[in-house]
């Protein structure tokens, strides 16, 4: 492989001094050793291509992936597991270290051991990687660690975006000289904008909690008999919360991800990919409006935005833009942007709780701190009936403090709201 990241790769890189890490965290009850995690490791590495890979840059400092055969294994790191709770401390340290991305891999694993319970914390690039695929890796981890002998088939590499672009859109003359114009336009217009200084970002934090399963089932029933979904739910609960809190300063609106992989069906479900395009959607209501006709609304207004989400020229259009690359990362980082909170809901996992040699208790959402000046980000995640929480933020944006108080709202207004007879029978 010897490509250019993709623009929202590229967002997700940032730079090579300090790299976004995306961490998943599975806690599993039976003995694990050094030698399986390091077998089950080799297996997933042998199969995915962008573990195997580095990143460097050209004259222009536009980033690429590069095939490198000598890349080390991905490494084990250990540590003694001392309570349920070293996996939050954990989790903020592996934030701040970084991958040397000229060397390679782009991914490593946290034993944090015990002789019953473990912790296993995997730790990749962003840039490399989603929800999805980092929920690949632990599904494959645990089933090649409970049965070595399962085969892992490796896929090819894409060389190039130009492999999921229509002829249509390659050969449209007019549409390229557009684009040209208009990479060339964004470029001068954001770096002018960025000429300020990049405010000094705070500490990131995580906050973490589940949802009883009790509580999870009946707020699932409510979303089904209420014609919408957990995600809206969640979604009005959050920015109902951040606007009870925050007064005034609350915009109303979150940024949800899209899993690519429903408009690209090139790009399989257990393969690894990082970007993720987002709908910006707004949870204001009508005068009156109660909790579930917001969240019906906001249901729709999802539904929408995703229908008329014309991916594949997406990716065609973002091609032009790298030049501009850097100085959008430069944006994140100045400024506060127009939502209040970025929420991926990855659903109910699918990953077994139960093996032959150990059991999977349980799964923590996936965490990454970003560097951006709005750095509020939530995860959710349901396994074993419970949804899981995963919410991390700085403090110079939120105060730990006051994003406390956010979700601790946020857990009155979902637990107040499953408990009401629903208002459509």
């Amino acid at each position: 492989m010897n490509r250019k990241l993709i623009l929202g790769e590229r967002i997700m890189y940032v730079d090579g001094t300090a790299t976004v890490n995306c961490i998943f965290t599975a806690k599993v009850r039976g003995q694990l050793t050094l030698e399986g995690l390091t077998y089950a490791l080799t297996k997933i590495q042998q199969k995915h291509p962008l573990l195997g890979v580095v990143i460097r840059e050209n004259e222009q400092v536009r980033p690429y992936f590069v095939t490198d055969t000598r890349i080390p294994p991905i490494p084990v790191q250990i540590t003694e597991r001392q309570s349920d709770e070293d996996w939050k401390r954990i989790s903020t340290e592996q934030w701040r270290q970084s991958f040397d991305v000229e060397k390679g891999p782009l991914a490593r694993l946290v034993w944090i051991r015990s002789t019953d319970v473990s912790e296993l914390m995997l730790v990749c690039a962003h840039c490399i990687c989603d929800g999805s695929s980092i929920l690949t890796l632990m599904r494959e981890l645990l089933q090649v660690l409970d049965k070595p002998e399962t085969r892992l088939i490796a896929y090819p590499a894409f060389e190039d975006i130009l492999t999921f672009i229509p002829n249509t859109l390659i050969n449209n003359v007019g549409l390229k000289i557009r684009l040209r114009l208009l990479s060339g336009l964004a470029w001068l217009v954001l770096r002018l904008k960025t000429r300020g200084k990049v405010p000094v970002p705070g500490d990131h934090y995580l906050l973490h909690w589940k949802m009883d399963s009790n509580v999870t089932s009946r707020l699932a029933n409510c979303c089904k008999t209420e014609k919408t979904s957990m995600h809206a739910a969640f979604a009005v609960a959050f920015m109902e919360a951040h606007r009870q809190v925050m007064g005034a300063a609350s915009h109303e609106k979150v940024i949800s991800p899209v899993d690519i992989r429903r408009f690209i069906p090139e790009i399989k479900t257990d393969q690894l990919f990082a970007f993720a395009p987002i709908a910006e959607l707004s949870t204001s209501a009508e005068k009156g409006a109660d909790f579930w006709a917001r969240a019906r609304q906001l249901k729709n207004d999802l539904t929408d935005a995703i229908d008329k989400m014309d991916i594949r020229k997406l990716l065609f259009t973002s091609d032009y833009f790298h030049s501009a690359g850097r100085y959008m990362v430069r944006l994140l980082k100045q400024t506060d942007g127009t939502h209040d909170v970025t929420l991926s809901n990855m659903g109910r996992l699918d990953i077994p709780e139960q093996y032959d040699n150990f059991v999977l208790e349980t799964i923590y959402s996936p965490s990454a701190a970003f560097p951006w000046r709005n750095a509020n980000t939530l995860v959710i995640s349901t396994f074993g009936g419970q949804a899981d929480f995963s919410f991390i933020s700085q403090e110079a944006f939120l105060p730990a403090e006051k994003a406390r108080a956010i979700l601790q709202q946020m857990q009155v207004l979902l637990s107040t709201n499953h408990q009401h007879e629903p208002a459509h029978q």
